[in-house]
């Protein structure tokens, strides 16, 4: 979505971003008694980089999710994933699952359906930014810095009924009357110099010559 803009405008957006003030885990707010949901990730770890296979650049598909600590009395279980460095008035959203079961513990690579592939079967994924209900993969702008991608979790102890591709206002809705615990991780994504390919890995042993 934000790849093809030109480096230039890029450095020069650098002091643009949503912030993660805005991100549905701060606006949302810690009421008093939620608890803290273990959210983590076998492919990145807390304010690290995301794998290219998870970007833009790479595969695209959603990187895996597990959880831990959901409260007994949940019933449901929502993800939101947002840019918290969108070069725009709020965050971007990158995906929405809804109706999760809390004993489910995780959501696997490629889970949500994106450009290549359809999914778990039976998930309920909500509209991203780009009115898709699927992984919209992290693809920030060339020059513009280093983005958090905030992975939010969410425990419900109600039931509510999320339409068919529910967006970030509906969810936000139900998270505001329901939710009872959460928890955030953050993976980074950047185009320092305006590349198109971010290695997987770095590069292991002496650089080969020629």
């Amino acid at each position: 979505m934000l790849e093809k803009l030109p480096e230039a405008i890029g450095h020069a957006l650098q002091g643009v971003r949503a912030g993660l003030d805005k991100i549905v885990f701060n606006t949302l707010g810690m009421r008093q008694g939620m608890s803290s949901i273990a959210l983590t990730s076998v492919a990145f770890v807390d304010h690290g980089p995301l794998p290219a296979r998870y970007t833009a650049d790479g595969e695209g598909l959603s990187p895996p999710l597990q959880w831990a600590d959901v409260p007994v009395e949940a019933s449901s279980v929502v993800v939101v994933v947002e840019d918290a460095d969108s070069p725009t008035p709020n965050p971007l959203v990158h995906a929405i699952v809804v109706g999760l079961r809390p004993s489910d513990g995780k959501l696997d690579e490629a889970a949500i359906p994106s450009r290549d592939n359809d999914g778990a079967p039976g998930l309920h994924a909500g509209r991203n930014s780009g009115l898709q209900a699927a992984w919209l993969p992290p693809d920030p702008p060339p020059g513009h810095g280093p983005h958090r991608y905030a992975f939010q979790i969410f425990a419900l102890g109600g039931a509510p009924l999320f339409s068919a591709t529910p967006g970030r206002d509906e969810v936000f809705n139900a998270l505001r009357e329901h939710a009872i615990a959460s928890g955030l991780l953050i993976g980074t994504c950047e185009r320092p110099d305006g590349s198109i390919k971010i290695p997987e890995t770095a590069p292991a042993g002496p650089l080969a010559a020629g």
